[in-house]
């Protein structure tokens, strides 16, 4: 007895059939000595070029002026005399007047469909509704697309779109055909990590890879990938954080580094969580944590105002302000004022306990939560004035944490020591304490100087400047499970 679902089997059949008849239309093109997949081709304008070259163009108005243009067709109506044309720009209409084209280009348009990539010369008109459009006098095949593009079927009308929020993160190539809000995104996360890398090459950071495999993975409590070398005849992780390498450069006397890269966490699955995701860690010799959140600060204010070009932000129906001077607060005083109990002497373990579930959710606004408990922070350095904690800050949003900074721990007996409790942690079974890591240990004897140190997680910066709701939406190809 079958148990597939009686709709995407159907769906399935209509596509296999559509797909039988696409695949006629190739053989009769290839009969028409056309290649369905030729390997090169100019165009001479991109749509958006035209729509802003041509704005002044009034309706009914027509121009000597030929264009060639090229993109993927998304509709077509009146029997192929209007085709919606998109690149990755947007799109263009393509008028074909049949009267006046060559018999040839007249048989061959029913050949075409939707989801084929074609080119097109013209001239530019724009009609008398107001559309810009391009008058066709030639049209290339450049891509025979066999399979049909998703749609939405809303009361009597159709039009391309994907209900399966499933199939968007598993096939987002489709995603991102159909979904222009997907490729705003996109080239919203492209712009973003583009400013970053600037903003910090603009203060003389520079910017230096360190390893994704490691003998040891630390620098995070994480648990870690393992995978395996095979002609070195041993297991290697891939790393949970840069943080121990890109300290070691300090040490070798980089004063400003940085990498934005990806991290790989053996982690549970969600909205907030993917097991490959992306970080930026900076580190900055002779600074400390209060220098962290002051960069913080302005990075991300400079960010949003490039993409945004204010700071005030709409984020799932809640207003994110990033104007305002960002609240610094240490985590106990938050526990006070939120949970009305003073825990200034409990162990660490309730102390975090209490935050998670009273605090952690109202931090709606930019919020540093600073000064943290020794014992969770084992590379942080102790706090100048308050015993038993550490000189940590993690900033909040949206009740999320999105970044994470200390004054770096820079004195390697203490360092050695701190590790040696881990390690012990690790050994009794705990995944995801920290490993005694020797020559990051010898490194730090050498010598490494007063140091802030500073990572933020990208993707749910991203998420935050873009109003997305999960971090898939945010990760072009996220971790899924196989169907």
């Amino acid at each position: 007895m079958s148990t597939k679902d009686p709709q995407i089997q159907t769906e399935h059949e209509s596509s296999s059939r559509l797909r039988e008849q696409r695949l006629q239309k190739l053989e009769k093109i290839k009969s028409l000595g056309i290649d369905p997949y030729p390997y090169k081709f100019s165009r001479t304008h991109k749509a958006i070029e035209l729509q802003n070259k041509y704005k002044d163009l009034q309706n009914s108005q027509e121009t000597n002026d030929k264009v060639i243009v090229s993109g993927r067709i998304h509709n077509e109506r009146n029997d192929w005399i209007f085709i919606d044309l998109y690149d990755d720009s947007g799109k263009i209409q393509l008028y074909c007047d049949k009267e006046k084209l060559d018999k040839k280009l007249t048989e061959f348009l029913p050949l075409l469909d939707k989801g084929d990539f074609i080119g097109a010369t013209g001239t530019v008109r724009r009609t008398p509704r107001g559309e810009l459009s391009i008058k066709v006098s030639e049209v290339t095949l450049l891509c025979k697309s066999l399979l049909p593009l998703p749609e939405i079927i809303e009361g009597k009308k159709r039009h391309l779109g994907i209900h399966d929020i499933e199939t968007r993160y598993r096939q987002r190539y489709l995603d991102l055909i159909v979904t222009s809000t997907t490729k705003e995104t996109f080239k919203k996360r492209a712009q973003i990590i583009s400013g970053l890398r600037n903003y910090l090459n603009a203060k003389d950071y520079i910017e230096i890879d360190t390893p994704v495999l490691q003998v040891e993975a630390g620098g995070a409590e994480a648990r870690p990938f393992v995978t395996h070398h095979n002609a070195l005849g041993m297991d290697l992780y891939l790393r949970i954080a840069t943080e121990l390498h890109l300290k070691r450069l300090v040490v070798g006397g980089f004063e400003k580094v940085y990498e934005l890269g990806r991290i790989f966490r053996n982690e549970g699955i969600s909205t907030k969580h993917n097991p490959e995701f992306t970080s930026i860690e900076l580190y900055e010799a002779y600074a400390d944590y209060n220098d962290m959140m002051n960069l913080t600060e302005d990075l991300i204010k400079t960010i949003c105002l490039q993409i945004h070009g204010k700071l005030q932000i709409e984020y799932q129906g809640k207003i994110i302000d990033f104007e305002k001077p960002w609240a610094r607060i240490s985590m106990l005083d938050l526990i006070k004022e939120h949970a009305k109990v003073d825990l200034s002497d409990a162990p660490c373990e309730k102390i975090i306990e209490v935050f998670e579930k009273t605090v952690e959710s109202k931090l709606i606004q930019p919020t540093f939560v600073k000064d943290f408990p020794l014992e969770v922070s084992p590379l942080a350095k102790k706090h100048r004035s308050i015993n038993g904690l550490v000189e940590r800050f993690e900033l909040y949003m949206n009740g999320w944490e999105l970044a994470n900074s200390f004054s770096e721990l820079t004195d390697p007996l203490d360092q050695r020591k701190r590790l040696e409790e881990q390690a012990k942690k690790k050994v009794s079974g705990d995944h995801e304490a920290h490993p005694l890591d020797i020559d990051f240990i010898t490194a730090l004897e050498y010598g490494l100087p007063p140091t802030g140190g500073l990572g933020i997680g990208i993707d749910r910066l991203i998420m935050i400047l873009t109003n997305s709701a999960s971090i898939r939406d945010v990760i072009a190809f996220p971790t899924m499970k196989p169907v």
